[in-house]
């Protein structure tokens, strides 16, 4: 009896490789999996599932995950305001970790004795596949057919030609990964360390003039209304705030990071709805939460975004920290405002019953009610007293 492998496939020429590869040269029972996180539509799943079944999978299974990522994942990166280099929302690092899970998942339920992907042995994608698929199932075989082999894009498609595979196999110019948090696009002007990508390699146009103002409404740091429009989900805010906001071309930029191998890397993004909602959520915290639920969080976040992107969502410190950013989240409800135009957004204020600003305890700079002159006088003398004393005790020490 052949073994069975679970493949991650996607559609693309490197799992296209992959499923002749494994299942014709050999000699694995090929099982395919797609574990769609917001980046395809219907018709897309049906046509790789149709181009699964004819490279000759035994089965094919899409997982369609996109509630789960960001019940599992995204949450917590809106909790956190998490934007990795303070620019970058973690578009697809995030996104990998959940089809590993997913991917995972489906080896133990087919009790399979093998899994592959096909990712090539330059970038991040590598360590976070395999890194999840040794803690979840250890000892399990991984096959990475296409860092194994070291092949380049040209004797792929040789090799699939004489396999009699008929696809579409031109390149595109720009490299593009889309998904619920956002879309990546690397290309020629992302290979150096300088250049920015023009208008046109962007997926989604600009096709919106003029300005409009959107009111998003968070409860308990979670998005569940805009403009009034309720969602039975997050992720469906998420998904139509998006048709709002990306045809003004927001949420644009090139980020430079450090990847988990050791190297700089460079690539463009679109996150429309991403940016506008952890500018937003960020707004509202910043009237409603204390100065070290701030400090704190701000902390913590840092190090969850940096430990996810780099693969670690199993590590047990990351569920002490979701718990720390859930917990700081119980007063985070109300309505944010912010005003779209062409290329930029900006976020006008905010209405909450938690509002920490309000007049009734004074206004900034020009009175207080809850405290006199006298008050803060003393409490100067106070505030200073240890560092008083230190400079004190230093001086005398100094003239000896």
């Amino acid at each position: 009896m052949a073994k069975k492998v679970v493949l991650g496939f996607s559609g693309g020429l490197d799992t296209t490789f992959c499923v002749k590869y494994l299942g014709e040269d050999q000699g694995y029972e090929v099982h395919s999996i797609i574990v769609n996180t917001g980046g395809f539509s219907e018709e897309e799943l049906k046509k790789i599932e149709e181009h699964a079944y004819n490279l000759g999978v035994k089965t094919h299974t899409t997982v369609n995950a996109v509630k789960g990522y960001y019940d599992r994942i995204i949450k917590y990166l809106i909790y956190g305001n998490v934007l990795k280099n303070n620019t970058y929302p973690l578009s697809v690092s995030a996104e990998r970790l959940s089809q590993a899970l997913h991917i995972a998942e489906h080896v133990k339920k087919l009790n399979a004795d093998a899994v592959a992907h096909g990712s090539t042995g330059a970038g991040n994608d590598q360590v976070r596949f395999d890194m999840v698929f040794h803690i979840l199932i250890p000892g399990v075989e991984i096959i990475t057919p296409i860092r194994d082999l070291k092949l380049s894009r040209e004797a792929e498609i040789e090799y699939l030609k004489g396999k009699g595979v008929n696809m579409n196999f031109a390149k595109a110019v720009y490299s593009i990964n889309k998904g619920l948090w956002g879309t990546s696009v690397g290309g020629k002007e992302t290979l150096s360390s300088k250049g920015m990508l023009p208008e046109e390699a962007w997926p989604t146009q600009v096709t919106k003039t003029g300005s409009e103002e959107v009111k998003l409404h968070f409860e308990k740091g979670e998005l569940k209304k805009i403009n009034d429009k309720e969602f039975a989900h997050p992720s469906e805010a998420i998904q139509y705030l998006q048709t709002i906001a990306g045809a003004y071309g927001v949420g644009r930029d090139i980020h430079v990071g450090d990847t988990i191998i050791g190297i700089k890397g460079r690539v463009g993004f679109e996150a429309a709805a991403p940016m506008v909602i952890l500018k937003a959520h960020h707004a509202l915290e910043k009237h409603v939460l204390t100065k070290w639920q701030l400090n704190w969080k701000d902390q913590l976040a840092q190090f969850y975004g940096n430990w996810l992107h780099e693969g670690q969502i199993m590590d047990p410190v990351m569920r002490d920290i979701e718990a720390y950013l859930e917990s700081s989240q119980a007063h985070v409800t109300g309505d944010v405002f912010v005003h779209l135009q062409p290329y930029r957004f900006q976020i006008i204020g905010i209405e909450s019953a938690y509002d920490l600003m309000s007049s009734k305890f004074g206004k900034y700079g020009e009175m207080n009610t809850g405290f006199t002159g006298e008050d803060v006088r003393g409490f100067s003398k106070i505030f200073g007293n240890q560092t008083s004393i230190y400079m004190s005790v230093k001086e005398e020490n100094e003239k000896k």
